[in-house]
């Protein structure tokens, strides 16, 4: 039976290890897994989660876009499990952006990613996949990737400046529209 995973926090150890390997993608264990951190995901209102941050250290994160309060102009993306990803390919272009995350609640930054990624990885049937993404899908990748190798978006930002509390984030966004 499926269920919603706690989510780690900043200062748990799996948050900062690098994730291991995946050694038995088609293993039922493993499935159920791929089907709770979606879950996980949905419940949580995330655009993505990697499996360390729900205390497990392993190369498996999703990708799950779509508009909501928090990025308005996020485009439709049905969730994807990503296993085993590599970024093969990025452009010199970077861009800084809003990053956000489950494992930091609270906090929002600018954070500068690259504008377009070329990248390959398995899909849960064990089939490799490669793909381009750039913007908002591109930084959701880079964001994700990030975990699997122990990083957060605060590590990139270029300037604490560039650190904002959700409450004064949400504030700036409603002075947009």
């Amino acid at each position: 039976m499926e269920k919603i995973l706690p989510i780690a926090q900043l200062g748990a150890p799996v948050i900062r290890a690098i994730a291991r390997p995946v050694t038995d993608l088609g293993a039922k264990e493993t499935q159920e897994f791929i089907d709770e951190l979606m879950l996980t995901c949905n419940d949580a209102k995330g655009m993505g989660i990697s499996a360390p941050q729900v205390y497990r250290s392993e190369r498996i994160f999703i990708m799950s876009s779509q508009p909501n309060e928090r990025y308005p102009h996020a485009p439709m993306m049905k969730p994807i499990a990503v296993i085993e990803p590599e970024i093969i390919w990025h452009s010199q272009e970077m861009e800084k952006d809003w990053d956000g995350c489950l494992s930091l609640p609270g906090l929002r930054a600018l954070v500068p990613r690259y504008r377009e990624i070329e990248v390959s990885y398995m899909n849960r049937e064990g089939e490799q996949v490669k793909a381009k993404y750039e913007g908002f899908i591109a930084r959701l990748f880079q964001h994700e990737y990030d975990h699997l190798n122990g990083k957060v978006f605060i590590d990139r930002v270029e300037s604490t400046l560039d650190v904002v509390m959700e409450r004064e984030y949400q504030r700036m966004m409603m002075e947009k529209v």
